[in-house]
């Protein structure tokens, strides 16, 4: 029997998705700070059926030895960008049924304050908004525009672990489901009896006091995550309902969903209380010669250059520095982000600084399929079986909403054909359209952060 398929896109509010692609007919560079752009994006996604729209986002950009690299600027690599928390509210009363999952950082943000927006956001959205967790990106970037310094990598997961337990301690334990009474006759807008002070405290953090955001639909969030190494997975398999991978092979992918599983079932849940979802560019078109000509033309966009400059982005690692006959275990790593540079380590035939320049110029993000509609959806559902995977996160290829539109014309009626695909049920709130009928399947009831006697 075939699996049916989470569908979701990957966006960033910036000009280009990562790959320069602002100069081409089909680019948003002149569109990505419209808000009608993302409102008819949203509204296309939402139509069709799809799951969930991700916005990544990022304080910082792209710098190389403390300086920023002229092509940051000049070709628009990740830069200038946009706050794209400020575009849920318009988003979910355009296309009412579409998850909208926000990233928000767990190093530079607080407990509190990111309890509350995501409170109101369930609220607004009628139980459709995600929470992308991380713990932080572009560090070096960061550390100089919050004048702070980070915790390492694996210190910043242990302080992530606290900064969750208490926005889900704020967000489940103060309320009860009842407490809004809303009674004109005895003058009770809320019953003192089903609220209580939540008195925490922890290595890190603590807070004491009421929270006034009354519970939405969902309660938590929706949590995703996409942290690749052993201590990321740890914190996944703890915290989080959806987990994005980078399979760039389909056994690597298998690997990876096996690595996580278990550690799902370490942390005392069952292994799929977690949905596996990968990233993906599908290239498609009524013929095979017609996809993979259009794939040529993607891959033009992006230069060498452009492409080390990304990669440093991402992880702190300037190849463009390096000799390009190095082999890739003499890559020293920088602590800032470990998850590229380990997913080629593994990669068959990635044994120099120049096949990690090759690979990622062409496959930055995860699985590259290409074809035509029928080509693209067997695909699509035999790594998904092979790989355990429970779904896929689009790339939008040259920047504008046309990939998704070919996706939706030309593949999903094929995926539903095959049983890999079904229309929603729009009634749902975004955990139950992932499978999960009830709270966060990792919560635990914290009653001893509750103030005794409340």
């Amino acid at each position: 029997m075939v699996k049916p398929l989470s569908l979701g896109v990957f966006e960033i509010l910036t000009p280009s998705n990562g790959v320069p692609t602002w100069r081409h007919p089909n680019g948003r560079g002149d569109r990505y700070g419209s808000p009608e752009y993302w409102i008819g994006l949203a509204k296309t996604l939402d139509a069709a059926g799809f799951d969930f729209i991700l916005f990544a986002d990022s304080y910082g950009y792209p710098q190389i030895d403390g300086e920023v690299p002229e092509e940051v600027l000049t070709h628009g690599i990740l830069f200038p960008g946009y706050d794209p928390l400020l575009l849920v509210s318009a988003l979910s009363q355009a296309a009412p049924s579409l998850g909208i999952v926000v990233t928000s950082s767990t190093s530079l943000e607080q407990p509190f304050p990111t309890a509350r927006r995501f409170a109101t956001l369930d609220a607004f959205t009628n139980g459709h908004i995600g929470w992308n967790v991380v713990t932080g990106s572009t560090a070096q970037v960061t550390e100089e525009l919050f004048g702070i310094t980070h915790f390492d990598h694996d210190a910043r997961y242990d302080v992530a672990d606290e900064f969750v337990d208490l926005a889900r301690s704020l967000l489940e334990d103060v309320w009860d489901d009842d407490a809004v009474v809303f009674d004109r006759e005895s003058n009770t807008l809320v019953d003192p009896s089903r609220i209580r002070p939540l008195a925490y405290r922890s290595e890190h953090f603590s807070s004491h006091g009421l929270f006034k955001v009354p519970p939405g639909r969902q309660r938590t969030p929706v949590l995703f995550q996409a942290g690749m190494s052993g201590r990321g997975r740890d914190f996944g398999a703890r915290n989080a309902e959806a987990m994005f991978i980078q399979g760039q092979t389909v056994e690597q992918a298998r690997i990876a969903a096996t690595d996580i599983r278990s550690r799902v079932a370490a942390a005392g849940r069952d292994p799929h209380d977690l949905k596996i979802i990968s990233g993906v560019t599908v290239t498609v078109a009524p013929t095979r010669q017609e996809a993979l000509e259009r794939r040529r033309e993607l891959e033009e966009q992006f230069s060498m250059d452009d492409a080390a400059v990304l990669f440093a982005g991402f992880t702190g690692i300037d190849l463009r520095a390096l000799d390009r006959s190095m082999p890739i275990e003499d890559i020293a790593g920088t602590g800032q982000g470990h998850t590229p540079l380990d997913r080629y380590r593994s990669m068959p035939g990635v044994r120099t600084v120049q096949d990690v320049l090759d690979a990622f110029r062409v496959q930055e993000r995860g699985f590259v399929i290409t074809g035509s509609p029928a080509e693209v959806a067997e695909e699509l559902i035999e790594t998904a079986e092979t790989a355990d995977l429970d779904g896929f996160l689009l790339e939008p290829t040259f920047g504008d909403s046309g990939a998704y539109e070919d996706f939706i014309a030309l593949v999903l009626p094929e995926l539903e054909a095959r049983g890999a695909w079904t229309q929603p049920d729009r009634s749902l709130t975004l955990r139950e359209r992932l499978g999960f009928p009830g709270p966060h399947p990792g919560f635990r009831p914290s009653t001893k952060n509750l103030e005794a006697g409340a």
